[in-house]
């Protein structure tokens, strides 16, 4: 080892310093002899003794030196590498396949062992599922992931090493031949205590909440006056008994509104029972014939506990625009729904549509120019609910224009009523593209029958224009157009073609409506309420009774709606291949080859499947421009909508939808039905 073993660099030239500075005593011996040569001759004495001790060193004592460096190297490495083995933190090394080939004492205990590891046949991804073979790439040269094993758990930070001139250490443990190219160094980071210690503070944490009475005032008023006062005292009894024994506070704000505080810890507790309370309280009967309904809204995990009540109001505020009986919990960004099985109650009175009718009137009156949207796929309620916000932008003496991308051919024979009509301008219809061409300040944008940013027909106008109105009457999710200054969302109503034509009898007096556009808002009702039959109230033939005195045809309106023969063969034929699955759920296919709307057509086989004795709820799947389109539809056993978010989709209790893109019809056929086991498993299908 000595003699192979060779001075470099600055050591190298530490070593020689002796014979450079007898050089200089050389150079000195010199001048002072030239000055006194007596002198000259007594320092040449001392340069003599001086290099020859330099020469000597350099010769023979030079040897000694690099054996002590040798010894020293040797020493400090084999300190390093114990230090490796007995550092508590376990570390150890692994190839690119995850085959173990080092690892210190740390480790093995982790793993099991019973001394520190050299080359095995243990692989870090067996032991350690989370470690990929793709992890272990580290195509960043880092990674960290996070495991579990004996229940502890561990970071686990992943670095690639070389061993590239070692020569020592932990290069002497490992088999560079069985190494391969690529070494990867495993560090475990035991963060059970930490986690634990940050569950205890999470746990503390406190949870605002608010619980509303949906239907308070209906559900008095169907009980005899005598024992409203009992009814109002059980509820109350009900919902703090609930809440004190998750030692929780309940403060009552209103008549029928409560704030509420728990802790963090209990959430799982309610989301287990899938809160309970919704379904106790329904339960109180004292001779009421309405059952009474909560929502209730939670917020967590807030950076302040305003915020927390801040995500409460939200939550509540989307339970209630889900059409109540239910919770919604806004952990932070994320919001979970809970409940949603009572059907909607309708709301009687109109006030809070012509509040409504009077705030977009006088937005409108504020505007020049105003754009109206619906959905992607534009349908017949879509379609009506726009053309009536048209009639009412005119009789205000505004330019209104209707975006339509596509037209289907449940939407043609209504538009053509209107295009090449002398009573109606030639750039009625745009596109998004055109449209966006003319967005300025002084634009506005009416949303009708969509509250989901991502499938209205033109998205890129919701971040292009200022001020934006939602009207729609499917339930919201958790992705809603937060920018609207004036959002209408009722999902009690029957169609947006319902809610229109309520706004038309209060925005302004003596608005004239044209035969075409009664036609076609009496169209979307009929439609979406299949003839009258589905999600109806009275004010929903009230909205009818207005329209038809409006010019609205019946006899007009069902000869533009006959199916064509190819269209009504793909219908029937929806219907002969249905599927039953669960018992209770008709699941099929329609036709879409030569069809030139396959999603309508499986619709309307939808609505077809529900006559079938015994089904509680029916989908019809179409494939459409590379996409699957979900069309569900359910009488009053089953909350569709629900049934749809998890699908990506929405809708209303009764009547929901989803799209999937870039999926075949039995993927999302075997997902549907995956969806349908686990509600009926959690008890969300009665």
């Amino acid at each position: 080892m000595k003699e192979k073993f060779k001075i470099k660099g600055q050591l190298r030239v530490y070593v020689q310093w002796p014979l450079y500075l007898s050089a200089l005593w050389i150079v000195a011996n010199m001048i002072i002899g030239a000055v006194s040569a007596k002198a000259g001759i007594i320092m040449a004495l001392f340069t003599l003794l001086y290099t020859g001790l330099a020469v000597w060193l350099y010769a023979y004592r030079r040897q000694r030196l690099l054996g002590g460096l040798v010894e020293f190297s040797a020493e400090y490495s084999w300190m390093q590498k114990n230090f490796l083995t007995d550092l508590e933190l376990p570390y150890g090394i692994a190839d690119e396949n995850g085959r173990v080939l080092w690892g210190n004492a740390a480790l093995s205990e982790v793993l099991g062992e019973e001394k520190p590891l050299k080359v095995t046949r243990k692989n870090i991804t067996t032991i350690f599922p989370e470690i990929t073979k793709e992890a272990l790439k580290l195509s960043n040269g880092t990674a960290e992931l996070h495991a579990t094993l004996n229940d502890r758990k561990y970071k686990i930070h992943l670095k690639t090493v070389t061993m590239e001139g070692s020569s020592h250490g932990i290069g002497q443990a490992v088999d560079m031949d069985a190494a391969g190219e690529t070494l990867v160094a495993v560090y475990l980071f035991d963060e059970t205590e930490i986690l634990a210690y940050k569950q205890m503070v999470d746990d503390q944490k406190m949870v605002a909440g608010l619980i509303y009475l949906d239907n308070y005032e209906e559900a008095l008023e169907s009980v005899e006056e005598v024992r409203r006062s009992l009814l109002t005292a059980l509820i109350d009894r009900k919902i703090t008994k609930y809440i004190t024994n998750m030692n929780g506070i309940v403060k009552k704000l209103e008549k029928d509104k409560y704030f509420i505080a728990i802790k963090q810890s209990y959430i799982p507790e309610l989301k287990e029972g899938r809160f309970s309370i919704l379904e106790e309280v329904k339960g109180v009967n004292i001779g009421n014939e309405m059952a009474v309904t909560l929502s209730i809204g939670l917020g967590m995990n807030g950076d302040t506990y305003y915020k927390n009540y801040d995500f409460a109001r939200i939550a509540i505020d989307m339970a209630l625009g889900r059409g109540g009986d239910q919770a919604v919990v806004k952990d932070g960004e994320r919001i979970q729904f809970f409940g949603g099985k009572a059907p909607q109650v309708e709301k009687t009175t109109r006030v809070k549509a012509r509040v409504k009718a009077h705030a977009l009137r006088e937005l409108m009156e504020t505007k020049d120019r105003l754009l109206i949207m619906g959905h992607r796929l534009t349908d017949v309620d879509s379609f009506g609910a726009a053309v009536g916000i048209y009639r009412i932008a005119t009789a205000l003496n505004k330019k209104a224009h209707i975006i339509i991308n596509e037209v289907t051919t449940s939407v043609r024979p209504l538009q053509d009523r209107f295009i090449g009509n002398p009573d109606y301008p030639d750039d009625l219809f745009l596109t998004g593209a055109k449209a966006a061409e003319l967005v300025d300040a002084n634009t506005i944008l009416v949303v009708v029958d969509v509250n989901r940013p991502s499938i209205t027909d033109a998205p890129e106008l919701l971040r292009m224009v200022k001020t934006i109105v939602v009207l729609d009457h499917h339930r919201q999710s958790s992705e809603i157009i937060d920018n609207a200054v004036l959002s209408y969302v009722e999902p009690y109503a029957s169609s947006a073609c319902e809610m229109v034509a309520e706004v038309l009898q209060y925005i302004a007096d003596g608005i004239k409506i044209k035969s075409a556009e009664a036609d076609a808002l009496y169209a979307g009702i009929v439609i979406d309420t299949h003839n009258f039959t589905n999600q109806t109230g009275v004010r929903t033939f009230e909205a009818a009774a207005f329209l038809k005195r409006n010019g609205a045809d019946v006899v007009r309106v069902r000869k533009l709606f006959r199916d064509d023969l190819d269209d009504y063969k793909a219908k029937a034929e929806a219907v002969r291949e249905a599927e039953i699955f669960e018992k209770y759920f008709a699941i099929s296919v329609c036709p879409s080859e030569g069809i030139g709307s396959p999603t309508v057509i499986g619709a309307q086989a939808a609505n077809e499947l529900l006559d079938i004795a015994g089904i509680k709820a029916s989908v019809v799947m179409s494939h459409y421009n590379n996409t699957v389109f979900m069309s569900a539809r359910s009488i009053d056993e089953v909350n569709v909508q629900v049934m749809m978010e998890k699908l990506g989709g929405g809708g209303h209790r009764t009547i929901a939808g989803a799209q999937l893109a870039d999926v075949t019809i039995e993927e999302a056929k075997t997902r549907l039905k995956a969806v349908i086991k686990e509600m009926l498993e959690k008890g969300d299908i009665s």
